[in-house]
Parts: structure tokens; C-alpha cells; sequence
């Protein structure tokens, strides 16, 4: 886990590097300032010259600057490092997010990512500028001023034998005891994300059944989980502070009292004020160290859980690959289904897809239509490669799909679903997702096929309309008719509509498809549907029926073979819909 961390640290090593030094640096010069300063207690006790004390306070200013300039320099560094590492960590994980098939998206869920990309990534920030600095400043300041405490204050020295074991093994306790609470937080977190992004995709659902209340009890309760796991460790945590100070008191008690003693009875042969002086800032100096040791293992074992959570995504594999010698190239946009049966999850019991055979040729036009749940939007999936098919095969352009460079095959595939998204920019922005290079007129020409353009041009701004993130400020209708322009733009070899115009009138989805027929003709165009209208013109229909293949044929044929297809037939031209 460390060593693919590590990976990520990359350009940053120089000021990683850095902070190091300079902390060291730090450190080594604030262990030898009290043991001047003791030195020159003593001499001005034993009443030396005035212009050593000032020679010596101007070396002591000189030291306290360079020690200052150390810190200051420190913090540079390491905040750069650090948050440089983070961006790292965030770019390697998007990057293997972008990687994924839907079956490893489904593995981890998309809230869950969203926090590791998050939450687990900014922990994982705090623990790696915690490990630079204070991680390597702790212990040197802990060795270093307990050997000068031994050279300084010889048996007062004794004290750390009782304090420094009793603060060490109370903070080890506490922290330990404090750790499970916070491994259960990040867990927690995953369900409080997936609250907020579930609301607000649904909001205007929310809204229109009034279940505002409802939603913020299920917020409030999963935030007042997390609470309830942080007020538990942190209560834990706060036993830190009372050992401390404990231990603080009873070494300066230990030194002013024995010390004291120690200088009356010797008088001064032993012990002098300087040592006890020196021994107080050390004994601080040490049990300031401990106690940052303490937080650091509190924080790093917080962010270990992080760390785990981050090295899952990018220890992931994602679940296709691009053969050894990949076909570079997709011939046309034929589509032959054989002998395939499909299940999303090795375990499930029941096939999603189940006895496909299905021969479609290049620049066909084909409807699919079924009832809810005959895994219409699973069988189109299966062509660009979203999913692998169990068994059987799955051919575009007479070869199998899995053959293909992934990203060649996708290029020639374009989908439009019922519910794809828009991305926060301009329309024309959006539209350029299908052709980065398109200009302003096929913009304006595939606009006009999807019947996109009226209402663009209804738009103060037209194509320069800002489009809110999720396409929240346009209408359902409008938003596919959009997304219906931006694939046309791509030119595909397959073109495949997922219920993408159930949003417009039966008027212009005949104009829409006219189009297609005149824009793209040599385009293979599935369309799946449930307004036979929207399909009885297509060269083939294909009947789903749970998972399976019911019928299929052109709309006459179905009419006269298949007893679903003239029921749903019969159902909607008999409500009013009509033929066309």
C-alpha cells in the first residue's frame, strides 16, 4: 500500500526532500538553545562580563531567527508537497475510475468513489504532511533532548524514567482504543454521500411529492451516525490532554523540588540553576514530542483506512482489456448476436439475456420493444462493450467485439439513452463531446435533424447557452434532442437510441427519425421503444420478452405472429396514440 502511494509522490520529491532538511535543521538548533541559555545562566551567576551575556544573547537571537527561518521554510515545502501528492493521488484515481467497465463501477458504487475521491484523499493529504514534518520532527526533538536532559541535569534526569514510559504507554492506549470508532466513520461516510446525490438528482421527485421532511430525517440520520463515531473516539482522544498536563506538572514539580534540593544541599556542586532551567525546557521539549507522536498515530492510523480505501481503486483491474493484436478498425455496422446469454454478477442464478441469436445488416433499421424488465437496454449494451457477454458472441462488423481496441469500437458506436446527461458548459460544448473539430454549421445542421434548433434559437445566447450542471435548467424533451444531436455528430457505424425520445411528441419523433434516414443512411440505427409508432417503420422489430427473443419481423409480420406485439399494438392505437 505504501509503495503504490509512493507512486504518487512523483515531481514533489524535491520539496518532500526539502521539508525534511530543513525540519531537521529546526529541530537540532531549538535542542542546543537551552543548553546555551543554561550556560549562560550559570555565567551570569558566576558574574561574567556583560559583553559575553551580550555576545551570547545575539548568537541565542541569531539561533532562534535560523530556527524560525527552518520552520517557516518547513511549511512552505511541505504544504507544497503535500498538496501536490493529494492532487497525484486524485489524478492516479480519476484515471483508473476512467479505466473501469460498469461491472467495476458496480463493484464500488458511485458514492463510494466519490468519497475516496474525497474524503479518504484529503486524510490521506493530513497524513502524508503530518509523516514530513512532524513525523521526522517528534523523534529527533524525543532522542536529542532526552540525551542533552541526561548530559544537563545528570539524576534529575531520573524523572523521564517515570514519565516518559507512563505518557508513552497512556497515549498508545488511548489512541488505540480510539481507532475503531474512526475505521467506521469512512464507512458511514459512503451512505451520507449516497443521501446527498440521491436527493439531489431527485429533487424535483422530492419536491413534487413533498418529501422534504422525509429526506432530511434520512440525512439528519446519517449524519448524526457519523457524529455519534466522532464524539466516541474524540472523548477517547481527549484523555490526551489531562495525561499530559499530568505529566508536564509532575516533571516540573519532580525538577523545582529535587533541584532545588539538590543546589541547597551541594550548593551548587551538583546541580546549578542553569541545569534545572534546561531541564524544565527539555522535560517540556519531551512530552511535547510524545504527545505529537500520539496525534500523528491517531492520524495515521485514520488515514490508513483511507489509504486501503484508495489502494482498491487503484489496485482495481478493470474487468476488459484490449486483446494482444486488436482489430484497429470497424468495417461497417453489421451486428450479429450468437448463442448469447448474459448475467451481470458471476453469482446471480437467473441470465439476464438468455438464447440471443440476432443478425442485423449494415445500415438497418431496428426496433426493439418489450415490456419492463426484458432486458431491451442489456442487449444494446452488450455492441459498444460495456458489458461481456457469459457465453455466445457478439459480432460488429463480422468481427467479434472482443477483438477490438476498445476505443475503436466505442468511436463507431454511438448510444442515447433515456436519461443521458448534459455537463455543466455551453450547448455547443456539449455538442462537440460527438466531434471536438465540428463547426458551427454541422452543428447547427444535425441541431436542425434532432429538432434541436427552434428552441435553441429560441435562447437569448443560442448555442452559447449555458447548460447547468446535469442539464437541470433545459426540459426532459429538449435534453434528448440534444443528446440525439451530439451523437449524430460523432458519425457513428451503430447508432442506438435507448428510449431517448419517450420525452417528445409522437410528431417530432417521426421527424427525427426521418432525418436519420436522410442524414445517416449507411448508419445501422437501433431503436429501442416502447410507442410502437416510434418503430413500425423500422426493417426489423425485435420482441423482447424476459430475456429473451420472443419474435421478430417487420411490423406486418409481427402483427400476424406475435401475441405480445399485437397486444401492446392494439393497447395504444386503441388509447388514442394512433397510427402513423
Amino acid at each position: 500500500m505504501l509503495k503504490q502511494l509512493a507512486k504518487c509522490i512523483r515531481e514533489y520529491k524535491k520539496p518532500t526532500i526539502l521539508t525534511l532538511i530543513f525540519i531537521v535543521g529546526e529541530a537540532v538548533i531549538e535542542i542546543f538553545i537551552p543548553f546555551i541559555t543554561a550556560n549562560l545562566v550559570n555565567d551570569i551567576k558566576n558574574g561574567v562580563e556583560i559583553g559575553e551575556v551580550v555576545g551570547t544573547g545575539i548568537f541565542l537571537a541569531v539561533l532562534a531567527l535560523l530556527s524560525l527561518s527552518f520552520g517557516a521554510a518547513a511549511g512552505f515545502t511541505c504544504s507544497r508537497a503535500s498538496a501536490g501528492f493529494a492532487k497525484n493521488v486524485r489524478k492516479d484515481v480519476f484515471s483508473k475510475i476512467q479505466t473501469y467497465t460498469f461491472k467495476n463501477i458496480d463493484k464500488f458504487s458511485s458514492t463510494s468513489l466519490v468519497t475516496r475521491l474525497t474524503t479518504d484523499v484529503q486524510n490521506v493529504q493530513m497524513s502524508y504532511m503530518m509523516i514530513i514534518r512532524t513525523a521526522v520532527r517528534s523523534p529527533i526533538m524525543l532522542v536529542f533532548a532526552i540525551v542533552m536532559a541526561y548530559i544537563m541535569g545528570g539524576k534529575l534526569a531520573g524523572t523521564f524514567v517515570v514519565v516518559v514510559p507512563l505518557l508513552g504507554v497512556g497515549l498508545f492506549l488511548v489512541s488505540k482504543k480510539a481507532m475503531p470508532a474512526f475505521r467506521s466513520v469512512f464507512r458511514k461516510y459512503d451512505k451520507l454521500n449516497e443521501s446527498i446525490e440521491e436527493n439531489v438528482r431527485a429533487m424535483r421527485v422530492v419536491k413534487g411529492f413533498s418529501r422534504e421532511d422525509y429526506e432530511k430525517k434520512n440525512f439528519t440520520a446519517a449524519a448524526d451516525n457519523i457524529r455519534k463515531d466522532f464524539t466516541r473516539a474524540e472523548r477517547i482522544v481527549a484523555l490526551n490532554m489531562p495525561l499530559m498536563q499530568f505529566c508536564i506538572y509532575f516533571n516540573m514539580a519532580f525538577v523545582l523540588i529535587v533541584g532545588s534540593n539538590m543546589i541547597i544541599s551541594g550548593r551548587g556542586s551538583d546541580v546549578d540553576v542553569g541545569q534545572i532551567s534546561a531541564m524544565l525546557t527539555y522535560g517540556m521539549q519531551i512530552l511535547i514530542s510524545l504527545m505529537m507522536l500520539s496525534m500523528i498515530f491517531v492520524i495515521i492510523t485514520m488515514s490508513a483506512e483511507s489509504a486501503k480505501r484508495i489502494c482498491e481503486v487503484l489496485s482495481e483491474e478493470p474487468a476488459m482489456h484490449d486483446p494482444e493484436k486488436p482489430v484497429g478498425q470497424v468495417k461497417d455496422g453489421s451486428v450479429d448476436f450468437s448463442g448469447v446469454n448474459f448475467k451481470y454478477s458471476e453469482n446471480a442464478e437467473k441470465y439476464a439475456l438468455a438464447d440471443i441469436d440476432l443478425h442485423i445488416r449494415s445500415g438497418m433499421t431496428v426496433g426493439i420493444i418489450g415490456g419492463t424488465g426484458s432486458s431491451k437496454s442489456t442487449l444494446v449494451q452488450l455492441i459498444p462493450r460495456l458489458y461481456d457477454v457469459t457465453s455466445g458472441t457478439v459480432k460488429v462488423g463480422g468481427e467479434d467485439v472482443r477483438s477490438y481496441n476498445i476505443e475503436t469500437l466505442r468511436n463507431s458506436v454511438a448510444m442515447v439513452l433515456q436519461k443521458n446527461l448534459l455537463f455543466a458548459g455551453t450547448i455547443a460544448e456539449n455538442l462537440r463531446w460527438g466531434d471536438p473539430n465540428a463547426s458551427q454549421e454541422e452543428l447547427e445542421r444535425v441541431c436542425r435533424i434532432a429538432q434541436a434548433d427552434e428552441f435553441i434559437s429560441l435562447f437569448p445566447d443560442g448555442y452559447e447557452t449555458r447548460i447547468e450542471q446535469g442539464g437541470s435548467n433545459v426540459s426532459g424533451g429538449q435534453k434528448q434532442r440534444l443528446c440525439i444531436a451530439r451523437a449524430m455528430l460523432k458519425k457513428p457505424k451503430i447508432l442506438i437510441l435507448d428510449d431517448s425520445t419517450s420525452a417528445v411528441d409522437t410528431k417530432t419523433d417521426a421527424l427525427i427519425r426521418q432525418g436519420f434516414r436522410d442524414y445517416i443512411p449507411e448508419t445501422t440505427k437501433i431503436i429501442i421503444a416502447q410507442r410502437i409508432s416510434s418503430v413500425q417503420d423500422a426493417d426489423l422489430i425485435v420482441v423482447m420478452d424476459n430475456g429473451r427473443i420472443s419474435a421478430q419481423g417487420t411490423h406486418g409480420q409481427l402483427l400476424e405472429t406475435s401475441s405480445i406485439y399485437r397486444e401492446v399494438y392494439e393497447q395504444q392505437t386503441n388509447g388514442g396514440e394512433g397510427d402513423e
